[in-house]
């Protein structure tokens, strides 16, 4: 494959989005979609990659910080072929074939780029990408040869009744090889309504000039642009129902699959189960055998074979359950692992804790990890035994085959086999109830000015 470069654009304002985020950053499936066409590109080892930028420019470069990407800058902004022209210096020296694109269009996959490269590899000067949308509405058309020779592009706006009834539309996307993008790029005018350069004019000057241009066809959801809040959430259901599929074809079940919510990194096993209203975080690994019961929440965890989590469940970033672990109904973890076998089946906060193998974490039980200031440890031994509505103020070690009383506060480690019981003393005052609710009948009796009946 020749060398490979893209030219993300990504200087608009986004007003249709009324965000103080960066459009291109608001995430489909956790991930910025920025960054789901960065990723995409990655697979194709590009030699270099710009972004251009402009409104809200810091937000782009914190983003992607750490990346071998460079930023320009279109400043002022007159349409997008100029934007295309303000990343010619990020590509000085390079030779080879230059996609420009869309950052607000995240879900263009590698192969379908590779598509476009490769018609320029077979004699092509330009190659453009086209869908067939249900409702082709207002879209730019392209007039095209069987064969996929295109013979015009024509914004809707100029385009005769004829050329209308077209259904192969404009996605945007354009690849020609660095020789003929920049003089191509040089050679768009702004003579039209808005006054600004448009990048469809680049096939149209290669036309022009007698060059093959040819379209490369795709589906409408991979070309889907994304300028309001509402086509973001089209794209994302889009994006969870492929999701659901390939998670199913991959040996899961998913007991109604249209309730469960995916990260774009989610890994499943084979034959987990996920119940109804599920939603997965960033950062989970599911492994075989593991079953996911309804509303429960993910993100960040590591479940091993045979582990049972939920219902209304959370795991936390670092939560770990080891093999056939269980965390049950209402149980938090966060930054803890759950030894093999061991369970915590309800109503219960594990934080900043190793709990044993074949450890019982009884209905209440807490571990305290933070004084306001600092997080600290807590370690439970492998057959302990925690009691309900306990209490562990970390840093505290609870040893091997341990018992910790229920309703107990241990703010001291507990030795192997110790039983650990901090409780007030109880005392019994005989008769007091009674003296107590007849005390207090007279007193509201006497409040109301009656006999004190009900």
């Amino acid at each position: 494959m020749t060398d490979f470069a893209a030219i993300i654009l990504a200087a608009g304002k986004g007003t249709r989005m009324k965000s103080d985020l960066h459009k291109v950053l608001h995430p489909i499936a956790g991930k910025p979609m920025l960054m789901h066409l960065l990723d995409s590109f990655d697979e194709l080892s590009p030699q270099r990659m710009v972004v251009v930028v402009g409104d809200r420019r810091e937000q782009i470069d914190a983003a992607l910080e750490g990346r071998e990407i460079t930023t320009a800058l279109q400043d002022p902004q007159h349409g997008t072929a100029h934007a295309a022209l303000q990343a010619r210096d990020a590509l000085e020296g390079f030779a080879g074939n230059i996609l420009v694109c869309f950052g607000d269009v995240p879900m263009v996959g590698a192969e379908t780029v590779r598509k476009l490269t490769t018609a320029l590899d077979e004699g092509a000067k330009v190659a453009v990408l086209g869908f067939r949308p249900a409702d082709p509405l207002a879209y730019g058309r392209i007039i095209a040869d069987d064969d996929g020779t295109v013979r015009k592009m024509v914004e809707y706006k100029d385009a005769t009744e004829r050329e209308k009834k077209t259904r192969l539309c404009n996605s945007g996307l354009i690849v020609a090889h660095s020789d003929d993008m920049w003089p191509l790029l040089d050679a768009v005018d702004n003579n039209n309504a808005q006054g600004e350069y448009y990048l469809p004019d680049v096939a149209t000057n290669a036309i022009a000039r007698g060059d093959k241009v040819v379209v490369v066809e795709t589906g409408a959801d991979e070309v889907a642009g994304i300028n309001s809040r509402s086509e973001l959430a089209g794209v994302e259901q889009r994006w969870q129902a492929a999701r659901r599929e390939q998670a199913m074809a991959d040996g899961a079940t998913l007991k109604a699959p249209d309730t469960v919510f995916f990260s774009h990194d989610t890994q499943l096993g084979r034959d987990v189960t996920i119940d109804p209203h599920v939603v997965f975080g960033p950062g989970v690994k599911v492994a075989d055998g593991v079953h996911i019961k309804a509303y429960t929440h993910l993100e960040g965890a590591d479940l091993s074979t045979g582990v049972q989590v939920g219902p209304f469940a959370r795991l936390r970033p670092g939560a770990v359950l080891e093999e056939d672990s269980f965390v049950g109904n209402f149980v938090e973890m966060k930054k803890a692992t759950l030894g093999k076998g061991a369970k915590a089946s309800h109503l219960s906060y594990i934080g900043d804790a190793t709990v044993g193998a074949n450890a019982n974490i009884g209905a209440g039980t807490i571990t305290c990890n933070y004084d306001g200031y600092f997080k600290y440890h807590t370690t439970i031994g492998e057959r302990a035994f925690i009691g309900s509505n306990s209490a562990l103020v970390a840093p505290v070690t609870i040893g091997p085959d341990a018992i910790v009383a229920a309703g107990s506060t241990v703010s001291r480690d507990v030795g192997a086999g110790e039983l650990r019981m901090v409780r007030a003393e109880q005392l019994v005052k005989q008769g007091w109830a009674d003296r107590f609710h007849d005390a207090m009948k007279k007193k509201k009796a006497a409040q109301k000015g009656g006999t004190g009946k009900k």
